[in-house]
């Protein structure tokens, strides 16, 4: 037992320490001082090489390497590379990358050793040698806190650990700076786009430890760098992380400009335009649509709301065909590709994710679409507003041009986006947007149960199944609630319902078809232990496998990625599953919506299985059969519009497995917690400034 800075297979550890008796495993040595040594057995060489930590090298070319080279193998590929041409395979190309892994990976160590004598664990180290370069060291040496803000996956406590192993003071204004920043971060994941300036002092100095004195210098100094904005909120003085701040305004600023000009149709008359309409797409409007193509053929910015079978897409198409008339140029996009794919086949045109219309230029770290280079549209369609946060919403509105119309497409009682804000709400809230609001299910939707059991849900009533004595032909069965009261025994049957019930019932496909959605990640029925468990029944005996961060990947995996990477235009909820595995190379081949995208075996922190997703990453998705359990040990996540949007994401089949009591204070719990927010003052006061021109 001891800590060094990274074991591979086949080297041998030099160990100084103690013997103590485990009670649970029984005799082990206790090291205080542990030294690797690379291998010097022929066996231990192949092993060494072939373990996937050179990359280019698995274990094939391992073998052939050391059947070649024998013990000088490490010797010819660091001074004499050029006799590695001599093997049959090896080109001038894969001896370069060998050579190059080489090289990288002799850094890489020493930046492990040295984070590693100070406490951090080695997985983030390649990402530190990417970010730093050769300089790791001394830029971490400088300001460890700095980690926190450049690296993905390493947050405030490790690097305060860092720094304090290193010698920076317990009381040091750089480490309260840090950890100010680190909380209103913290609230920012919570969806809070300010923090009162009181509750941050109070959260700050008990996490921190340090008088209320050094808190607030931090904070004057960080408003003085402009890494943070004051301003008051409802009387009470709040802080903003500046790009939150500038989001919100420059959100606030773009909605106020687009409704300052001509509309780019002119005046349509909807009494005309309408039964035209109607009589293009064979579709008659109800009252209530007839007024939301009326309100958005005579706004430039307006938004359309309801829940599932009210007939938001007919709106939009209806919209459509009117404008294409026109001879409109019409842009549709939503925040996610399941969405976009959904708005395609819906209306016929094709629909891009937000970040896909705006083209982010990896190179230059920031859209190429914006304030500069507008978009060239008429009219932009949003789908599934409801999910997109501040800065995306910014991102977006500022790339739309002064005489282009938006339409916002949205269910505003799902749950807001998982980033910062809550966009649509705030905009409805505000009363400066024309808003349609529909309610109405229409008759053909009304014999879904699922439709007709989520607008129950969001009226506070708990949903019903159909009475199978009484047979009614337009009742659709696409609905059911299975008791069970253990976490095992929902664990039981929600295996029993994904693997056995529903293919062979439904005829679906348990892996491609059917997602399970839970309220939460841990617990016995959190995403993490239901992955493990459907994997094994779903997927346990494909090859090659290859385990990093905590998962076992192998090809027909389900993944889903859990942070943006604009590099590989993949982002934070897009599910897909693995293709290839290739140990020899040490990458993995991703494959999403038909798109193969590969990642080193490094990268593999952005991923996680997918077999079981919580419902906020399911957001702007849709499935043809959802599962979803349910128990007390979710109290803390059971409430309305989380049991509201996991139904929602149904299309053909919704089972929900678990405690009727669970299921009951879903159904009637609404948290009251409101995310802090100014947007909606903002366009209440009609905020007009300037637009931030830098990209956030």
């Amino acid at each position: 037992m001891g800590t060094a800075p990274s074991i591979t297979p086949g080297e041998y550890v030099e160990c100084e320490g103690w013997w103590i008796t485990d009670r649970t495993h029984g005799l082990q040595f206790k090291t205080t001082y542990l030294r690797v040594v690379p291998p010097t057995t022929l066996e231990g060489i192949e092993k060494y090489l072939g373990s996937g930590m050179v990359k280019g090298i698995g274990p094939h070319f391992a073998k052939k390497l050391v059947r070649a080279f024998g013990e000088l193998v490490f010797e010819v590929i660091e001074q004499t590379p050029e006799r590695m041409s001599e093997l049959e395979g090896i080109g001038p190309k894969r001896k370069k990358r060998v050579v190059d892994a080489w090289a990288e990976q002799k850094i890489i160590r020493s930046i492990m050793v040295f984070l590693h004598s100070h406490g951090v664990g080695t997985a983030r180290a390649v990402r530190i040698y990417k970010t730093y370069g050769d300089d790791a060291i001394a830029k971490v040496r400088e300001n460890p806190y700095r980690l926190a803000l450049d690296i993905h996956g390493i947050g405030f406590k490790t690097a305060d650990a860092l720094a304090q192993r290193l010698g920076i003071p317990k009381d040091a204004v750089i480490r309260a700076q840090a950890g100010v920043r680190h909380v209103l971060q913290e609230f920012s994941d919570d969806g809070h786009c300010a923090v009162i300036q009181t509750e941050l002092i109070d959260t700050a100095t008990t996490m921190l430890e340090i008088p209320i004195s050094i808190i607030e210098q931090a904070i004057e100094l960080e408003l003085q760098e402009e890494n943070l904005i004051s301003e008051s909120i409802a009387g009470k003085s709040c802080l903003f992380l500046t790009p939150l701040y500038r989001a919100e305004v420059s959100v606030a600023s773009s909605l106020m400009r687009l409704l300052d000009s001509e509309l780019p149709w002119g005046q349509i008359d909807p009494a005309i335009a309408i039964p035209w309409v109607e009589k293009k797409t064979g579709r008659a409007l109800s009252p209530s649509q007839r007024d939301a193509v009326a309100t958005v053929l005579q706004s430039k910015a307006s938004i359309i709301t309801g829940g599932p079978g009210v007939g938001k897409t007919t709106i939009v198409l209806s919209i459509l065909k009117a404008l294409q008339a026109k001879r409109m140029r019409v842009l549709l996009c939503a925040p996610t590709g399941r969405a976009a794919k959904r708005l395609t086949e819906s209306t016929g045109v094709e629909a891009k994710t937000i970040h896909r219309l705006l083209a982010f230029d990896p190179k230059a770290h920031g859209f190429t679409h914006g304030q500069t280079n507008p978009l060239a549209a008429d009219l932009v369609v949003v789908d599934e507003v409801s999910m997109v946060d501040v800065v995306l919403m910014h991102q977006l509105l500022r790339a739309i041009p002064d005489q282009a119309a938006v339409l916002m497409v949205g269910d505003v009682d799902q749950l807001p986006s998982v980033g910062p804000g809550s966009v649509l709400a705030d905009i409805i809230t505000s009363g400066r947007i024309p808003t349609v609001t529909l309610t109405e299910i229409f008759r053909q939707a009304a014999t879904s149960q699922i439709i007709v059991n989520a607008h129950r849900i969001n009226q506070g009533k708990m949903p019903v199944e159909p009475d199978e004595n009484k047979q009614d032909e337009e009742i659709i069965r696409d609905f059911y609630v299975i008791p069970a009261e253990t976490p095992e025994e929902i664990q039981d049957k929600l295996l029993r319902v994904v693997t056995e019930r529903i293919p062979q019932r439904f005829g679906l496909h348990p892996i491609q078809d059917v997602q399970v959605l839970t309220p939460m990640n841990r617990g016995s029925l959190g995403a993490r232990a239901l992955n493990i468990v459907l994997q094994q029944a779903l997927n346990s005996d494909a090859t090659p496998q290859v385990t990093r961060f905590g998962w076992t990947y192998a090809p027909g995996d389900k993944i889903i990625q859990t942070v943006n990477n604009y590099d590989k235009d993949v982002y934070n909820g897009d599910i897909g599953h693995v293709e290839r595995v290739d140990t020899e190379d040490g990458v993995i081949t991703l494959n999403f919506e038909g798109r193969e995208v590969a990642y080193e075996l490094g990268e593999l922190d952005e991923v996680a299985l997918a077999y079981t997703a919580t419902v906020h990453k399911s957001q702007g998705s849709e499935y043809p059969a959802i599962v979803i359990p349910m128990a007390t040990q979710h109290y803390p996540m059971l409430e309305r519009n989380l049991l509201y949007t996991g139904v929602t994401r149904g299309k053909q089949l919704v089972v929900i497995i678990g405690q009727p009591k669970a299921l009951a204070i879903a159904v009637r719990t609404i948290k009251s917690m409101r995310r802090l927010t100014n947007l909606a003052e903002r366009l209440r006061q009609g905020e007009h400034v300037g637009e931030e021109s830098e990209s956030l």
